[in-house]
């Protein structure tokens, strides 16, 4: 049985969460507002290529489906979607 890598509780589809979406191409970051207000940032691979990095939290999986839709739609071939830990705030971080 494999075992769960992640430091986070289960995650159920209706919570939010925080992902890292990497698509082949350059995505404009006017954009960013119809993908959900991620940020957005390109890079070159070694053979020239563009990937675009989106990071942001949606409300839950229906929003990150809904954006992965929208990347569809725009023609972007999905290379990645990873959901990053979640970071707990612990009373001392706010004073």
């Amino acid at each position: 049985m494999a075992q769960n890598s992640y430091e986070d509780p289960i995650v159920k589809p209706w919570t939010p969460g925080t992902y890292h979406i990497d698509v082949e191409g350059a995505v404009d970051k006017i954009f960013s507002a119809r993908l959900g207000g991620v940020h957005i940032t390109t890079r070159k691979k070694n053979d020239q290529s563009t990937v675009t990095t989106l990071t942001g939290q949606y409300t839950d999986q229906a929003a990150l489906l809904g954006v992965l839709n929208s990347l569809s739609e725009m023609h972007f071939p999905l290379l990645l979607v990873k959901r990053l830990p979640t970071t707990k705030v612990s009373p001392t971080d706010n004073q």
